[in-house]
């Protein structure tokens, strides 16, 4: 990401107003334009503004898709209201992976047909039912 972007998000998170923005990068740089800093007074900004409170995050990991099939849809809340009930101890992607390849013999839910999909649906309907 480029610092540019970054400062924009530290701008967000901190909630500067215009006026304490543009003050901050004159008090800090001299200059009030992000356009017309060189790359050194782009990281002295950011520096000030993880001063002031700003933290970096590790690039968030983006959640997959949603599926279009409501049956695929169905298995995965199924499968995390089971966790949720303690029926299931690792609610995680990977189990689900591991569970349907052993009832199904699909390496992921997601490619399952309806007729692949409906014994799974109705033993983690009949799962959490005990979970209650």
């Amino acid at each position: 990401m480029n610092a540019t972007a970054i400062i924009n998000i530290a701008k967000s998170q901190l909630e500067l107003e215009e006026e304490v923005y543009r003050a901050l990068l004159v008090r800090v740089t001299g200059v009030a334009s992000l356009r017309e800093m060189t790359e050194k007074q782009h990281l002295a900004v950011i520096k000030e503004m993880e001063r002031l409170g700003f933290k970096k995050t590790a690039g968030a990991k983006k959640a997959l898709p949603a599926s279009t099939k409501p049956y695929i849809r169905m298995v995965h809340a199924l499968w995390k209201s089971c966790h949720r009930k303690g029926v299931i101890q690792d609610g995680s992607r990977k189990a689900l992976r591991s569970f349907v390849k052993e009832r199904a013999g699909v390496d992921d839910p997601d490619f399952m047909t309806f007729a692949q999909a409906d014994p799974i649906i109705s033993a983690l309907k009949a799962m959490e039912a005990r979970g209650k």
